[in-house]
């Protein structure tokens, strides 16, 4: 893809940090599927995302459908992208797992 319009792209969306607390396994699998179609990074209950205008406000109608609202609860919570990114360990992979382990 062409540099400028790889930008382009990319100055329509927004970088959100989407959460969710959502006691249903079947909701929260469904909670999953929902913001991995669209996340760039994550763990667990946790997203990085970026989307436009209209795909956030898909975003949140998908969760308000999928959620009790008693019980459950979704954060979404907007990112300036050129803020310093601070991390906290290294991960490691393992040589037996899908997961990653942190020293």
């Amino acid at each position: 893809m062409h540099r400028s319009l790889f930008i382009g792209i990319f100055a329509l969306r927004h970088l959100f940090l989407i959460g969710y607390d959502i006691s249903a396994d079947s909701a929260r699998r469904r909670a999953l599927k929902l913001l991995k179609g669209h996340a760039v990074g994550g763990q667990k209950s946790l997203y990085e995302c970026w989307l436009t205008t209209g795909e956030l406000q898909q975003v949140m109608v998908g969760m308000r459908e999928l959620i009790d609202q008693e019980t459950d609860r979704v954060v979404f919570v907007r990112l300036d992208p050129r803020a310093a990114v601070l991390t906290r360990g290294v991960g490691v992979a393992p040589s037996d797992a899908e997961f990653f382990y942190q020293d």
